[in-house]
């Protein structure tokens, strides 16, 4: 038992990114630009490769400042995109994304070790996580559920862009684009916009997705941020399908009793 002492860490951390982003994931698909968690994930990995090429990679509680910059100046971008370019949004934010992930390849395009600086920012390495980041994952975790508790206006008001650019800039560097991607959509996506389930379960569905790709990327050597992606998906089809059922069966409850009762 004590040879697994170490995933205590990766467990906690996940199960605070998954409590943290699936609210947030609730309001972005609301407002109806999917993809713009994307573009400032992708800006905040992009703030990233720049501190390390850059500056002296000054870190605030585990993530590089620059990250935190080039985050919020991409919610900046967002917002004003939401603003003034409301019929383009969509391909005005593709825009950004691409822009973003272009300038990452190029960043890193003179490195030897630029594949892999890239690979990292977008698969991240959840089995490493450290205690800044998992602390710091906690404190966020607790402000978006205190502020949804005490002021659930916060989520449509000016204060959700920035709260929601720091959120996932510590996501990032904690996971990679690809699981803050996959933890902020896939769950409210299938769970709360087909089924309309509250936060809370969408949010146990991903932390149950989380657990089964870190044992299986532990168990069997395989990347753990892909891993948590596909059994993300596969998690939540698989609560979709038993939700159904369970709707299907109370539906059919009154029409049996009703039928006994006749005989």
């Amino acid at each position: 038992m004590a040879s697994y002492e170490w995933l205590v860490l990766p467990v906690v951390g996940s199960a605070l990114l998954c409590l943290l982003l699936v609210p947030l994931g609730y309001q972005v698909i609301a407002r109806g630009v999917i993809f713009a968690d994307l573009a400032i994930a992708q800006w905040a990995a992009l703030g990233t490769l720049a501190g390390l090429y850059f500056s002296q990679n000054q870190k605030l509680a585990g993530a590089p400042v620059s990250s935190l910059m080039f985050a919020l100046l991409a919610a900046v971008a967002v917002n004003l995109i939401f603003q003034r370019l409301g019929g383009e949004k969509e391909a005005w934010i593709g825009i950004l994304y691409v822009v973003g992930a272009s300038l990452a390849v190029l960043l890193v395009s003179g490195d030897p070790h630029g594949a892999q600086a890239l690979h990292k920012a977008a698969s991240g390495d959840l089995l490493w996580a450290t205690w800044p980041q998992v602390l710091i994952m906690a404190a966020l975790t607790v402000l978006v559920w205190l502020l949804g508790w005490r002021r659930p206006g916060w989520l449509t008001g000016a204060a959700f862009m920035p709260v929601f650019a720091v959120a996932v800039t510590y996501s990032v560097s904690l996971a990679g684009i690809y699981v803050v991607f996959a933890t902020l959509i896939v769950t409210p996506l299938i769970l709360g916009s087909l089924k309309g389930t509250r936060p809370a379960m969408a949010a146990g569905c991903a932390i149950a997705g989380h657990l089964a790709a870190i044992s299986y990327s532990v168990v069997f050597d395989v990347p753990v941020g892909p891993a948590i992606v596909v059994a993300t998906l596969g998690m939540a089809l698989l609560w979709l399908a038993g939700l159904s059922g369970f709707s299907a069966a109370e539906n059919l409850r009154p029409l049996g009793t009703e039928t006994d009762g006749g005989k």
